[in-house]
């Protein structure tokens, strides 16, 4: 059965958007790496296993980066003035384009696995670039980390500048690929980068591989006006944005769709109707001044939704951060539109639970899933007037958790 021991620390859990179950002074059983039973009370039966105990510590779940650009993590704080295009073009391919190097893309990948794991992420959705070797190098560093989920060979045959691809090529690469795939906990996710960027050809047919290998997809929609017009030019027999995919058969059920700022009615009620997810990346929509996505009409039309840093568009990769940032961006269409903005519940579920249950776990801590953890010592918080309860206490940790606060990380 593996190894079974107890967690004795104040535990908060998310099972449910917007809902906060708390246990202080709390008890995880763990047995083989799977969460066994949570309790107020400990058992009996169980007061023999080794306890790891952190007085005053938090555990909550660890957290999930559905839409980060893993080339990118070197220019992480450029170009923050300029608007998407202009960005793409004047630091993002060139940037890309050195990972034809392998072993720039070692040390570029194992830094960023490290540092992902250093700030609580375990479960991402992450794009690489057009280079296959490059490509497994990062799933394998992923890997070794004790990162899960999805990566994606980037696929481009037009406007792309320095990374710009053959058609032939690219579906060639992108098959190459697929056949090394061998990750235990790492699987392959079809990346077209955006509509601007494939070919018609190149998007078709990708979307008879996703059919015939049964793969999930992931890429971009409605994030920048000047996009959705250059959509529309590109493809003006097409209903919007969303049914360039979808003519292509990469409208599929858990595809992946970054952003979502423009999303009209239509659009969004294709994604509930055909099962998209929309990854919801604030820091990186209000960096590249893309506009204000609204998660509550989002999830009002049916549309799940995800949290994503976006680096490099985003600025930041710990995701306590960007919850924050999602919060903060729900307050100000809030304040534009009316209605409720994000709770810190809600957020942290989005930066958590979301994409938990999208690589097949249950939301928050489930019995019979595999531990994903995080222990937040807030010790070093600013002392407060009185004792906190640990709801307060949780809100803090997500406002003012850095790296150097997490004591643990199990994936």
């Amino acid at each position: 059965m593996g190894t079974s021991f107890l967690f004795h620390a104040d535990i908060v859990n998310t099972p449910a958007f917007g809902k906060l179950e708390t246990v202080p002074d709390g008890w995880m059983h763990v047995e083989g790496g799977v969460i066994r039973g949570i309790y107020s009370v400990l058992p009996e039966a169980l007061r023999a296993l080794p306890v790891r105990h952190r007085k005053n510590a938090i555990l909550m779940p660890s957290f999930s980066d559905m839409h980060l650009h893993a080339p990118q993590y070197p220019m992480l704080g450029m170009g923050m003035d300029l608007p998407l295009i202009d960005w793409l073009n004047t630091y993002t391919f060139a940037t890309e384009a050195r990972f034809v190097d392998p072993d720039y893309a070692r040390r570029v990948y194992r830094a960023l696995a490290k540092e992902l794991i250093a700030r609580g992420t375990t479960r991402v959705a992450m794009f690489s670039s057009a280079h296959t070797t490059a490509t497994l190098i990062l799933m394998e560093e992923l890997e070794r980390a004790g990162v899960t989920g999805y990566v994606g060979r980037v696929n481009m045959d037009r406007n792309g500048g320095a990374v710009t691809e053959d058609t032939g090529v690219s579906l060639r690469e992108t098959l190459r690929w697929l056949d090394h795939c061998h990750f235990a906990h790492i699987q392959p996710i079809l990346t077209p980068r955006f509509t601007p960027a494939c070919s018609d050809h190149l998007m078709r047919e990708l979307g008879r591989i996703a059919e015939e290998r049964g793969l999930r997809v992931q890429s971009h929609l409605s994030e920048n006006t000047g996009e959705v017009a250059w959509v529309h030019d590109l493809r003006p027999e097409c209903e919007g944005y969303y049914d360039t995919y979808r003519q292509s058969g990469l409208w599929r059920r858990d595809t992946l769709m970054a952003h979502c700022v423009w999303s009209d009615e239509r659009e969004m009620d294709a994604m509930r109707d055909g099962g998209v997810c929309c990854v919801h990346c604030p820091t990186s929509n209000v960096n590249l001044s893309s506009g204000l996505a609204s998660v509550r009409s989002l999830r009002a039309h049916g549309v799940r939704v995800l949290l994503g840093s976006d680096i490099a568009g985003g600025d930041v990769l710990s995701m306590n951060r960007v919850a924050v940032g999602a919060i903060r961006v729900s307050k100000i269409c809030a304040m534009q539109d009316g209605g409720d903005f994000l709770t810190v519940p809600e957020a942290f579920y989005l930066a958590t639970a979301a994409g938990a249950e999208y690589c097949g776990a249950g939301a928050g801590f489930r019995v019979g899933d595999p531990l994903h953890a995080v222990m937040v010592d807030d010790s070093a918080f600013p002392e407060p007037v009185r004792p906190l309860t640990l709801s307060e206490r949780f809100e803090r940790a997500v406002y003012l958790t850095e790296p150097t606060h997490i004591r643990e990380v199990w994936s």
